[in-house]
């Protein structure tokens, strides 16, 4: 029994990320290492027999910044409509994908507030010139003339609310296989909110801390325990289908006679 997915995937190299500087509404491009490494990440993860099936995707959310939605073009999902800040059509990709493509704010990366562009050891300086004490927690301080924690989970939940309700919900309940492996759900933007993300996706409060890392250009994985909407997990690995291997090293045999 297929047990739809997210799979939430951070937008490639910057060159503030490279050099740690928080970049909220900044609009940056990526950097060269980061389009190449997109682009093998969509050639390594994305196809008919591999992580992310584009025929099961049933929607596509995407962050309003620039850089997280050249990442989506990189990774050249095959969707099937012109992507909404295109003027025409333009993929190149053989692969069938017919989910329609949500730019939302809900999934925009958090907003730093007087942190945007600083460096953490930056941030932890100014903090503490200010008597606000030695260190400085997002998700428990926030950001000032930014977000607190209390409003990203917000937003956040609406999202997860919007997934369950209109995805999730009806792939668990449908009876034909077809109708089930079809609620993948894709989600492109950033690096805390996506964190923030995955925290919310199991119901933990962002003020709890839990340590996640999801690097640029990287690809992380939320599903259900059990097949049931009420005990989302985090996927923290998946097992190689055998049947793919064993076709693989059939076809290395015959290309080797």
């Amino acid at each position: 029994m297929t047990t739809p997915r997210v799979f939430i995937i951070r937008h490639g190299e910057t060159e503030w990320s490279l050099n740690g500087r928080h970049t909220g509404t900044t609009e940056l491009p990526l950097t060269s290492n980061g389009e190449k490494r997109i682009r093998a990440t969509g050639k390594a993860l994305v196809g008919p027999d591999r992580l992310i099936v584009p025929s099961k995707i049933a929607h596509i959310y995407v962050s309003p910044r620039h850089r997280a939605q050249r990442t989506l073009e990189l990774l050249d999902l095959g969707c099937h409509d012109k992507l909404p800040w295109q003027a025409q059509h333009v993929g190149k990709s053989d692969l069938k994908n017919k989910a329609k493509v949500q730019v939302t704010e809900d999934i925009r990366e958090w907003d730093y507030g007087a942190y945007e562009g600083k460096t953490s050891p930056q941030i932890r300086e100014q903090r503490r010139a200010k008597g606000l004490g030695e260190g400085w927690d997002i998700w428990k301080d926030g950001c000032p003339g930014g977000e607190s924690p209390k409003q990203v989970s917000e937003r956040l939940d609406r999202l997860i609310h919007d997934i369950r309700s209109r995805f999730h919900e009806k792939a668990m309940g449908q009876s034909s296989a077809e109708e089930r492996q079809s609620g993948d759900v894709l989600i492109v933007a950033h690096g805390h909110i996506l964190r923030a993300f995955a925290m919310r996706w199991i119901g933990k409060g962002l003020t709890e801390g839990i340590s996640l890392l999801l690097e640029a250009g990287g690809v992380g994985t939320l599903s259900y325990e059990h097949h049931r909407n009420e005990e989302p997990a985090i996927l923290l690995g998946g097992a190689f289908v055998v049947d793919l291997v064993e076709d693989m090293e059939e076809k290395v045999e015959e290309a080797g006679k």
